[in-house]
């Protein structure tokens, strides 16, 4: 059975080089493409893909936002990160929104091939470098009392982001925002968002920014 493969990119030629690729494998269908997350979205259950292929850098929605989007829709939808450089922190964040691997873009578009036969078959293409930095974040988070969303929370709140921000970041409501940080801070066992930073920084459960 072919494997339905949606490609989001703003680079009409990068599009039609990687439809091409694909294609030219008989397990793989390009079902569409598009310049932009917003197109695609719209059409996402319509098109229905096993895997997606979506550059990380788009106007309007980005990658990171899109990856989010696409994942709470579909989450058994494969998403695969292209990218023209290796921006760690970029390619960290999309990882982290829900994408299963990234690519980086290079003359060689086998890579393409197999990077998506990879993520198929189960695994995430990466590189060593990306792969420490996803094993340290799931450390980091070891013996924490807070769930994933709470420790989301709570590195929003060390970053100095508003409640309005965190539940558009998270695409929570306010008061959702706001039950998280009443359950911080009983399971932290504090009053202040200053004690709760202070703990969390202490056990590495959040990370520092400087």
């Amino acid at each position: 059975m072919q494997k339905k493969i949606v490609i989001i990119d703003d680079n009409k030629l990068i599009r039609e080089s990687l439809r091409m690729i694909l294609e030219s494998e008989k397990r793989f269908q390009v079902i569409n493409t598009y310049s932009d997350c917003e197109s695609a979205i719209t059409n996402l259950e319509q098109d229905a893909p096993d895997v997606i292929l979506l550059d990380i850098q788009l106007p309007g929605i980005s990658g990171i936002e899109g990856t989010k989007l696409i994942h709470k829709k579909l989450p058994d939808c494969i998403i695969l990160i292209i990218t023209v450089s290796e921006d760690s922190d970029q390619v960290f964040k999309s990882l982290c929104a829900g994408a299963s691997g990234y690519i980086v873009k290079c003359p060689n578009l086998n890579v393409i091939k197999e990077a998506v036969d990879e993520a198929l078959a189960g695994g995430a293409p990466m590189s060593l470098q990306i792969s420490k930095m996803v094993v340290e974040s799931f450390q980091k988070h070891a013996g924490s009392p807070l769930s994933e969303r709470e420790s989301q929370v709570l590195q929003s709140i060390s970053e100095g982001k508003s409640y309005s921000k965190i539940a558009e970041d998270l695409f929570i409501s306010k008061e959702t925002v706001k039950t998280h940080i009443k359950n911080i801070y009983r399971k932290l066992e504090v009053v202040t968002k200053e004690d709760a930073i202070r703990i969390a920084h202490k056990n590495k459960w959040v990370q520092r920014n400087y």
